[in-house]
C-alpha cells in the first residue's frame, strides 16, 4: 500500500517502508484527576477532537530513502505556516499540518551524496505531522 501526501493538485508518493513511530502512543480520550481538600477525587474526561501526532520515519539506514527532489518539495510545503494536506496511510486519509512545535518538522540526513548532481542525492527523512 502506498503512503501519499496531497496538497492541492500535487501528490507525493512517500516511501512505502516508512514506520509510523507514534501510532500507538495516542489515545482519543483526555483525562485529568485531582484531589480535593477533603480527599475525594474529581475526574474529568473528554473526547479529543484532533491533534494526533503522526511521525513517519525510516526503520533503519537501509529503508525509506528519499530523492532530493521530493525532499525539496516537502521542505517548501513545510515553510508555509498552517498548510493543510491530506495524508493517506493504510488506506485511511487524514487532514494534517506539519508539526513545527516538536522540533524540525522535516529532518533529513544525506545517505548518498553526489556533489555535482544535487537532484540525485538520497536522504533519510523523518516527517512530523499533526492531524487537524
Amino acid at each position: 500500500m502506498s503512503i501519499t501526501l496531497v496538497y492541492l493538485t500535487t501528490t507525493l508518493t512517500l516511501p512505502d517502508d516508512y514506520f509510523w513511530q507514534d501510532e500507538n502512543a495516542w489515545y482519543p480520550v483526555e483525562q485529568t484527576a485531582q484531589r480535593t481538600i477533603t480527599g475525594s477525587v474529581v475526574v474529568s474526561t473528554a473526547q479529543r477532537l484532533g491533534g494526533r501526532p503522526i511521525t513517519l520515519q525510516p526503520l533503519d539506514d537501509g529503508t525509506a530513502w528519499m530523492p532530493y527532489s521530493m525532499l525539496a518539495t516537502l521542505k517548501s510545503w513545510a515553510a508555509v505556516a498552517g498548510r493543510q494536506m491530506t495524508l493517506t496511510i493504510r488506506s485511511v486519509s487524514r487532514t494534517v499540518i506539519f508539526r513545527h512545535h516538536d522540533g524540525s518538522a522535516v529532518e533529513a540526513t544525506p545517505i548518498v551524496h553526489y556533489s555535482d548532481v544535487v537532484n540525485e542525492d538520497f536522504y533519510l527523512v523523518t516527517l512530523k505531522f499533526q492531524e487537524v
